[in-house]
Formats: structure tokens, C-alpha cells, sequence
């Protein structure tokens, strides 16, 4: 009954949501319809005929929820998951670059957080660079790094073309995602009381027990809200990167082939599985911090 309680105000905005999507696609798609209609000598159409005629155009501007709900059927349940038509194809080449920038964002995070909190120099020198780095927008920054990085592990490096481009994206996928967990480590490890460090003084506690018994329990609760945020950066970077080059596979490949051949119940379709593979990495994250807080003895949030 409890999570029934909890469940109804979400349900009812998602239905407000869907209403409001199918009201708004009678609205977008009545032009077109109504060109039809001129165009085959229709004068006088049934208010139900030409609403449902709105739902169910081929090319719609704006898809309602059961045409882009039969696209994500058609392109995952009835098409193997290893051609290309599938979305369940695309999702796991997004996914692989997703997976490995966020691992290379949050490390690098990580590391530029401890170096920031231990010397102030660091401090002083890196974070305004940091905050910068985050000012440039990343579609122009994307071009460049995806075809210079993809030249340099192709030529230089000679790596294969398949890992060449996931490295380059995964590229921009790390350059998105390590700025929330710096950013909400250094906050994390600066987040002890002067009196506990005091305390630790007090014990002769080296710097490295200091960091490992005080300063990383506490920044724990910061890097897991980090982390929610940079792997939903990392995603959208993985799609970025997908857009410039060309790319045949990955969910960004998807969203531009039906840009190209105004596909909108496929982009939509893109769009809608994005959505869910952005909220299962975040669930993945919420479950690891659960498994971590119930390893450390706290109680989740």
C-alpha cells in the first residue's frame, strides 16, 4: 500500500505526460493531414477520423507514444540484437563507450580531486583550468577530438578502426563525466572538520591514514552523487561523439540516419532508449553505493 502511495503522484504526471504528448500531436501533425486531405479531394472529414489520422501518420512531425512504443518493439523484440537494425545493437555500442569514458572521467576525477585537496599550488594552478575546460561547448570540441584521436590511434598508435573510434569517443564521454566527480570529490575530502583532523593529528596519523580513515569515508556520500551525474554526462557524450564522424553504429548513428530521412518515430525510438539506458547506469550506481554503504555500515540514501 506504502509504495503504491509513493507510486500514484508519479503515475498520474506520466499520464498528464502522455495526454498532453497525443494533444500536442494532433496539433503538429494537422497541417500535413490536412494537406492530404485537399490533395485527395476531401472536403469533410469525421473530428475522430482526423484525430486518429494524426496518430498514425507514416512520416509524423511529432510521434505519439504508441508509435515510438511499436518502433522500440519492432527494432529490439523481433530483429536479433546483432544486426544493425536492432536498437538493442546501437544501445550496446553506445553503452561500450559509455562504460569505458566514465571509467576513464571518474578516475581521472578522482585523482585530480586528491591532488587538488593535498597541495594548494595544484589547487590553485588546476581548478580554474578545470571550470574552464567545462565552458566549451562540446559539439564544437567533439569534431575535433574524435577525428584527431581516431587519426592518432589508427596511425601513430595502429590500432584497429573498431577500438580506434570507441577510444575516441569514449574520449568524450571521459572529458564530460570528470568534471562532476572532481568537482564532488574535492568537496567530499575537504568535507572532515577541522576538529577531526585536528584529532588525527593529535594520533601522529600520517597523511595516507588520514586520508584513508577519515578523508575517503567521508568523501563517499559525495563521489556516489558524483558519479549519478558524470555517468549520465558520459552518455551524452558517448552520442555526441557518434554525430560528427560519420559513425554507422551507436545510438547517436541512429538519431542522425533518421535526422537524414526524416525517420522521426525512429528518432524518437532513439531517444526513448537513450532515456532507459541513462536511468539503468544511474540504477547501477545507486545499487553500488548501496552495496558500499551497507559494506561501510551506513544506511543508504
Amino acid at each position: 500500500m506504502g509504495r503504491l502511495q509513493q507510486a500514484l503522484p508519479v503515475l498520474a504526471v506520466l499520464l498528464m505526460l502522455v495526454l498532453a504528448w497525443y494533444g500536442a500531436a494532433i496539433a503538429m501533425n494537422a497541417a500535413w493531414q490536412n494537406d492530404v486531405n485537399r490533395r485527395a479531394g476531401i472536403e469533410t472529414v469525421p473530428a475522430t477520423d482526423f484525430v486518429l489520422a494524426t496518430w498514425n501518420q507514416e512520416k509524423p512531425v511529432l510521434p505519439t507514444p504508441h508509435q515510438v512504443l511499436g518502433e522500440l518493439w519492432n527494432s529490439t523484440a523481433l530483429v536479433a540484437p546483432n544486426k544493425p537494425r536492432s536498437l538493442l545493437f546501437h544501445a550496446w555500442v553506445t553503452f561500450s563507450a559509455t562504460g569505458l569514458g566514465f571509467v576513464m572521467g571518474s578516475l581521472l576525477g578522482i585523482g585530480l580531486a586528491i591532488a587538488i585537496v593535498h597541495s594548494e599550488a595544484t589547487s590553485r594552478s588546476l581548478m580554474p583550468w578545470i571550470v574552464a575546460s567545462q565552458t566549451i561547448p562540446i559539439l564544437a570540441l567533439a569534431p575535433l577530438i574524435v577525428v584527431i584521436g581516431f587519426n592518432i590511434f589508427t596511425g601513430s598508435l595502429g590500432l584497429p578502426t573498431d577500438p580506434a573510434r570507441l577510444l575516441s569517443k569514449a574520449i568524450i564521454s571521459a572529458y564530460l563525466s570528470f568534471f562532476p566527480v572532481t568537482v564532488g570529490m574535492v568537496k567530499g575530502l575537504r568535507s572532515p572538520e577541522a576538529i577531526q583532523l585536528d584529532l588525527m593529528r593529535t594520533y601522529h596519523a600520517s597523511r595516507a591514514q588520514t586520508f584513508w580513515k577519515l578523508r575517503w569515508p567521508a568523501a563517499v556520500p559525495f563521489l556516489f552523487a558524483s558519479l549519478k551525474v558524470g555517468v549520465a554526462a558520459s552518455l551524452v557524450g558517448a552520442i555526441v561523439g557518434e554525430l560528427p564522424t560519420g559513425a554507422v553504429a551507436g545510438l547517436g548513428a541512429r538519431l542522425l540516419a533518421g535526422s537524414y530521412y526524416s525517420q522521426t518515430v525512429q528518432i524518437w525510438a532513439a531517444l526513448v532508449a537513450a532515456s532507459i539506458l541513462a536511468a539503468l547506469l544511474i540504477l547501477i550506481v545507486g545499487w553500488v553505493e548501496a552495496l558500499v554503504a551497507r559494506r561501510m555500515g551506513v544506511r543508504a540514501p
